[in-house]
């Protein structure tokens, strides 16, 4: 019999550039915090799982060796942007299993030292032999969606005001600069047209840290309903949908069937926005709008704080930062603190049940390397 999965205890480190700190600190910070919101000892836990994209080997055992939590199963999963999420995903699957009862689940990630810009792609694929950086994968999406669909540049401009307004009242954000307006966002340096800098997540240092568990139900505890992961398929200019639309779209169907619910029912969404063009797009693979129509979301207020259906009330990727293996682990940990109405000044109105997505960005001609989503409530 399959056993109910719940989250226990979130935590995070902020979120910044933090070169001159050992990489396993910000995930001590994460993990100190997960644990006593889980009010646990160290001990009760039963396995160790570690989300991390660019974390130095042995980066896992490291973190584990600073915790003192010795000699119970660990391991690191790397899935690109959707490593913090699979880790969680592995970890609910382990409990409802019954395989553990009590796993810790850990996103880390330092970017600072290692890229100034954009992430080089892997030379072999084939993004990486024509020199086409995320950036500019997203920005063909976005021009695409400019002639085909026609998006103009002010919607987009307008899912970066939304989700930095937000940003501004989340202390942990890496970016919190006063919010941009529609003409800041569209005057920012051009990083690959039509994109423009304040449509593009920040490199960002970070980690987060779960508990997840079976056995008990505290009014703090976070029931997980569903949780889907999935893999990308092959993907070339011959397809009529863009470059992760069918990714997303698979695993969210999956998410919302498993949970018994449908994309109207969520109060709340965490969704991968590295660039303004991720967010209106993932939206219509979840469902939300129609394709095309995603654009007039942000513009219209549905997925403000205080619209419909927030969506990234936390400032998103575009104000906290993408440290990709913390990202999905960030992610979560709003949505837990939403649901059960600790967010503070971010705190939505209606808060019963939220969803999370993650996006592993693309690598190898596939539409995605994997996406995760899970439907989470109260």
């Amino acid at each position: 019999m399959t056993r109910e999965a719940a989250v226990w205890g979130v935590g995070t480190s902020d979120f910044g550039v933090f070169a001159d700190r050992r990489v396993e600190t910000l995930a001590w910070s994460a993990v100190a915090e997960a644990i006593r919101d889980a009010d646990i000892a160290p001990n009760e836990i039963d396995a160790i799982i570690v989300g991390s994209v660019f974390g130095p080997p042995g980066v896992a055992t490291r973190i584990q060796r600073g915790l003192g939590i010795g000699a119970i199963p660990m391991w690191t999963i790397e899935n690109a942007c959707a490593s913090g999420t699979s880790a969680y995903h592995e970890a609910v699957t382990a409990v409802r299993s019954g395989r553990f009862d009590r796993v810790l689940v850990i996103g880390v990630d330092q970017l600072s030292t290692l890229f100034t810009g954009a992430i080089v792609p892997e030379a072999t694929d084939p993004e990486g032999a024509t020199g086409l950086p995320l950036p500019g994968l997203y920005a063909l999406t976005a021009a695409r969606y400019l002639d085909v669909h026609g998006l103009t540049d002010r919607q987009l401009a307008a899912v970066a005001v939304k989700n930095k307004t937000n940003g501004l009242d989340n202390p942990r954000a890496h970016l919190r600069a006063a919010p941009p307006t529609i003409e800041d966002v569209l005057a920012s340096r051009p990083i690959a047209d039509p994109l423009t800098l304040l449509q593009c997540c920040p490199t960002t240092d970070g980690a987060g840290a779960l508990v997840i568990g079976a056995g008990r139900r505290t009014d703090r505890d976070v029931l997980v309903e569903s949780s889907t992961t999935v893999s990308g398929r092959p993907w070339d200019q011959r397809h009529d949908e863009v470059w992760g639309f069918s990714c997303v779209r698979r695993a969210g169907e999956r998410a919302l069937a498993d949970a018994g619910r449908r994309i109207e029912d969520i109060d709340v969404l965490e969704v991968h926005d590295a660039f303004t063009i991720g967010e209106i797009t993932t939206l219509e693979a979840l469902g939300m709008a129609e394709v095309g129509a995603g654009g007039d979301l942000a513009v219209s207020g549905h997925t403000a704080r205080d619209g419909d259906q927030p969506v990234n009330p936390s400032g998103g990727l575009l104000s906290r930062g993408h440290p990709l293996g913390a990202t999905g682990t960030a992610q979560l940990a709003e949505i837990v603190w939403q649901l059960r109405g600790d967010a503070g000044p971010r705190q939505v109105r209606r808060h019963g049940v939220g969803l999370v997505e993650t996006m592993g960005g693309g690598a190898a001609g596939m539409d995605g390397n994997a996406c995760v989503v899970t439907v989470l409530s109260v």
